[in-house]
């Protein structure tokens, strides 16, 4: 049962943070709700997406949500708010969800453990609250977040959403590239999303596993920045199958034919698998990197 929000004047309770072990110390989690932070997060939403003001989370949604049960944390480096979280009650499936609709971390403080500690502090107030899963939507090209969000938070997903935002020029990663949304479910009170959040070691690499996507080179002599990908491979029956992704697909906006390529190439490999009772439950990064897909095993 989802607890009672309490009302609030300025801003939230302050939620409760474990001592966890690998968040970065010297970022301080602090709830979000007067007029100065709100003016902040607009200026972070211009800076990391680049929004045009249509396209802005406005304060007043901030201000009414926030005392209807939102979330909203800050993440500050000495006195300067690095990022934020948001998220607010949603329902899922017929169960009461927290559904985390914002996640920015400006440039200069990226790679400093910002968006980790805000997912965590966010987690951990989502627990005193009464939730036992919270929701989202990323982008399955972009192979650092897919690494926060599967192997590090632990979240899963089972859906794929093609274009989801519609073409959306701040939101596509270039011509002819759709908005292809993950739905990310993170199960906050499960043993293993425990064991992540005090420190624990994330699975290890598959032993075994089909290959339903990887790269192939456009030169066999070298290696480069543009391979495009090889063609799915839809007739696996592994109980574990990988499924390769650029590290860093932002270094091909120059290429964005190859960005297409890799999207239709992940769309029909996941959305095959994904109908035939996978999940996706974790992620390999690396010089090369990968979805990892696991089928359920069959009740005894």
């Amino acid at each position: 049962m989802i607890k009672e929000v309490p009302i609030v004047i300025e801003a939230p309770p302050e939620p409760r943070r474990a001592v966890v072990a690998g968040r970065d110390r010297s970022v301080k989690i602090r709830p979000l709700g007067r007029a100065a932070d709100f003016d902040a997060i607009l200026d972070i939403q211009r800076r990391v997406w680049g929004h045009g003001e249509t396209d802005l989370t406005p304060s007043h949604q901030f201000r009414i949500t926030i005392r209807m049960g939102a979330i909203l944390l800050g993440g500050y480096i000495g006195n300067r708010l690095a990022g934020f979280v948001y998220s607010f009650p949603a329902v899922f499936e017929a169960r009461l969800v927290q559904h985390s609709h914002l996640l920015a971390v400006l440039p200069e403080y990226r790679g400093r453990g910002v968006g980790k500690s805000l997912k965590w502090a966010q987690r951990d107030r989502a627990v005193e609250l009464g939730y036992d899963l919270i929701t989202w939507t990323f982008d399955p090209l972009q192979a650092r977040n897919a690494n926060l969000n599967l192997h590090t938070l632990g979240a899963v997903t089972r859906t794929y959403w093609r274009n989801f935002y519609g073409d959306q020029e701040a939101l596509v990663l270039g011509p002819g590239v759709r908005t292809d949304r993950f739905l990310a479910e993170w199960p906050i009170k499960s043993s293993r999303v425990e064991r992540l959040g005090a420190g624990g070691a994330g699975r290890a690499f598959p032993a075994k596993a089909g290959r339903a996507l990887a790269r192939r080179r456009e030169n066999p002599e070298s290696d480069n920045d543009f391979a495009r990908p090889g063609r799915s491979d839809l007739a696996l029956s592994d109980r574990v199958i990988l499924a390769e992704v650029p590290p860093a697909m932002n270094k091909l906006r120059e290429k964005p034919e190859v960005i297409a390529a890799w999207q239709r190439g992940l769309r029909c490999a996941l959305e095959h698998y994904l109908g035939r009772g996978y999940s996706i439950d974790d992620f390999i990064f690396g010089d090369r990197c990968y979805y990892v897909l696991r089928r359920a095993r069959a009740a005894k």
